[in-house]
């Protein structure tokens, strides 16, 4: 259940600005970051060999950048629900960071800010900035701005 649901464009625009979350934390785990790997080809050793990384840079795997941006839906489905207009399309992102690594046993959590909302006629477009920690660290794992499409 989303933390902040918004059901109209006035909703919306009222909460530009507004950081929803944090939210709650999540497990990163090897399976998780092993079921990417296979999915999009990348399985550089620092990212699916437990035992060469345990030498490398971090101590440990480290969970692809492009895991944690893929999650964001996972984790800002606890932050904010956008609950009018006829759907909602990912249109893309917006200076995207990779500040510090995430190690595989981790958990992570997203804070959300909507931070821009222009409407026209059929559609709107909402700019959210995400910022995820990883636990006990403090810099972020990611920052990133999103972009969605509401259609109305």
């Amino acid at each position: 259940m989303a933390a902040r649901s918004f059901t109209s464009l006035v909703d919306l625009s009222a909460a530009i600005g507004d950081t929803v979350g944090p939210g709650p934390w999540c497990t990163i785990g090897q399976d998780r970051v092993d079921a990417f790997a296979e999915c999009t080809g990348d399985d550089q050793w620092i990212h699916v060999d437990p035992t060469r990384a345990a030498d490398g840079p971090y101590g440990a795997t480290i969970a692809h950048g492009y895991l944690t941006l893929s999650m964001l839906p996972f984790l800002g489905r606890d932050l904010y629900a956008i609950k009018f207009g006829s759907a909602r399309i990912n249109y893309g992102s917006n200076k995207v960071r990779y500040p510090s690594a995430v190690r595989v046993g981790t958990r992570v959590r997203a804070s959300a800010t909507p931070v821009d909302l222009s409407v026209e006629t059929s559609r709107c477009l909402l700019t959210v900035r995400w910022v995820v920690e990883n636990e006990g660290q403090d810099k972020p794992v990611l920052v990133a701005e999103t972009l969605t499409v509401v259609v109305l």
